[in-house]
């Protein structure tokens, strides 16, 4: 029997409510598992229910409050140290597949991206400053590999972390304005040291388990819907994004479709992509965010979980974009063409009288929610619209 498959991804730079639309096909799948495809730790995917139950996932699906596992892939960065405080707040026990893959976040990767952002000054790039990108750019750009197979042996990661720590050590003091040395480094490497020894506990009581690719795909496969669950925008991709404020990572159905292709689930999966958006624009990181007078307002903002910090700055809003909606449309269509489309706009509690303000070529027209796919160059199968926090409202 077929797989019915999912492919959740944002249209814009992140924030588009894609932990909602994930905790709503889990409520409404049967047997779901969701897999992380792109980003890692840094996203930031808001789940609330009418149950009282809140969280912010990082490190975890967004069906973990519904009891779904998830599995964290080779295209995912894990940081153990983020992972861990994550795991402390949650109010269930959730499961978590990890590949053996997987890219492993370090804290020279954070102390670096921290140190170069702050370099940078004011002319920064609005990094999360959680070490995400550093850490594809030293796979890439060295092939300094620390996966998490790596961390069940001692040996092995000590002595690729001491190789880490002597890469950031030069990098560091040639691109910032600090001194490595002036850092208590054996002290970090302590704590990191210990939060593998706690990953090992969540091991055996089998919390995590560490998996391979086709283990998901073929051996354990006994689920009957997969949802892919992306990380940041399409506005963000790192190939279609405006370089250099772009996150290091595929933000289209990419990596979703290289999952399912290189298990032969391309040709025995009902694959359809759900699209998601505020009803108005967003940008929390630097980079080109047009705005337009009068300044948009909004109501019902008293949840918003993104807030002004000192490494993404102000959390910026404005009204819908046409254009770059269809921009991001036709960069995912490299990928999904010929798959069932949907859409999800979100947020639509925090607009007044029910109305979208959008412009298109610069020209501003005033429509109704429901009118917004006759601007998109798509065609969607189904439009849901949110009018609250609550995952159960999305209609």
């Amino acid at each position: 029997m077929a797989v019915k498959t999912f492919i959740v991804v944002g249209l814009a730079f992140g924030d588009e409510g894609k932990g909602l639309t994930t905790d709503y096909l889990c409520m409404n799948s049967q047997n779901p598992i969701v897999i992380r495809y792109n980003g890692g730790h840094q996203a930031g995917h808001t789940v609330v229910t009418k149950m009282g139950q809140k969280h912010v996932f990082s490190s975890f699906g967004s069906g973990t409050l519904r009891n779904v596992p998830t599995y964290w892939s080779r295209f995912c960065t894990l940081s153990p140290a983020y992972l861990l405080y994550e795991y402390q707040t949650l109010s269930v026990v959730p499961k978590l597949y990890v590949d053996n893959l997987c890219p492993i976040t370090t804290h020279y990767d954070v102390l670096y991206n921290r140190a170069l952002e702050a370099t940078r000054g004011a002319g920064k790039y609005g990094s999360c400053g959680l070490g995400f990108g550093a850490t594809i750019d030293r796979l890439d750009n060295t092939g300094l590999t620390l996966v998490f197979n790596d961390l069940l042996s001692v040996s092995q990661r000590g002595k690729i972390l001491k190789e880490i720590r002597k890469y950031y050590k030069d990098k560091i003091n040639e691109e910032t304005r600090f001194d490595f040395d002036q850092f208590d480094h054996n002290s970090e490497d302590r704590k990191f040291e210990g939060y593998i020894e706690k990953l090992y506990g969540l091991m055996t009581n089998n919390i995590i388990q560490m998996v391979q690719e086709k283990e998901i795909f073929n051996t354990f496969n006994k689920w009957g819907t997969f949802i892919f669950e992306g990380a940041q925008g399409i506005l963000l991709d790192r190939n279609f994004g405006n370089y250099p404020y772009i996150t290091k990572s595929n933000t289209t159905c990419q990596n979703a479709i290289e999952l399912l292709a290189n298990n032969n689930w391309d040709r025995h999966s009902e694959i359809e992509v759900v699209y998601v958006s505020r009803a108005y624009q967003t940008r929390h990181g630097n980079g080109p965010f047009a705005e337009y007078r009068p300044k948009i307002e909004l109501k019902n903002c008293q949840f918003e979980t993104n807030k002004k910090n000192e490494f993404q700055g102000p959390f910026r809003i404005n009204y819908l974009d046409i254009d770059k909606l269809n921009y991001a449309l036709s960069c995912d269509m490299n990928f999904s063409s010929g798959l069932k489309k949907h859409l999800v706009l979100t947020c639509l509690d925090q607009i007044a009288n029910d109305e979208l303000i959008v412009y298109k070529k610069g020209v501003k027209n005033t429509i109704r929610p429901s009118s917004l796919p006759e601007y998109l160059e798509c065609k969607f199968s189904t439009v849901r619209y949110s009018y609250s926090q609550y995952t159960e409202d999305l209609r």
